[in-house]
């Protein structure tokens, strides 16, 4: 099992983002970290909690839309997740990791993107402290 999140209490709330400047540039990250992992546009967009419509304009750069707080936090935890591989591995699994079948504790046979897909936030923040803790930054 994948260590339990662990809460700061100085941890800053993530606010939603209405500008439209910011708002591109988080959807711009997203899409990046889903191409070079090679999401399908369904694993993406089950990662970012949005219909496979909404994907689709955002993966285009057309969508117009607001980003609550929970696409924040999403996209917060992918780009993270992305930087992290990026330092930790120099390689096939740069990239490779997120897709791969992972018999490690908390994964039981899935990929990271399953876990998170099913798991929501509250994996995809165990996934990413999992990265950290393997680059020893926990």
């Amino acid at each position: 099992m994948l260590n339990p999140v662990h809460y700061a209490p100085e941890q800053a709330v993530v606010q939603p983002v209405a500008e439209g400047d910011k708002i591109a540039a988080i959807v711009k990250a997203v899409v990046r970290a889903a191409d070079a992992w090679g999401l399908s546009n369904a694993e993406a967009a089950a990662l970012f909690d949005v219909p496979s419509a909404t994907w689709g304009r955002m993966k285009v750069g057309t969508y117009k839309g607001m980003l609550d707080q929970d696409k924040v936090t999403r996209a917060s935890l992918l780009i993270g997740l992305y930087k992290g591989l990026r330092l930790l591995f120099n390689g096939p699994l740069t990239y490779g990791w997120p897709k791969a079948a992972n018999n490690g504790a908390g994964f039981n046979g899935k990929t990271p993107v399953q876990v998170m897909s099913e798991g929501g936030i509250p994996a995809m923040m165990k996934v990413r402290q999992h990265i950290d803790a393997l680059r020893g930054g926990m």
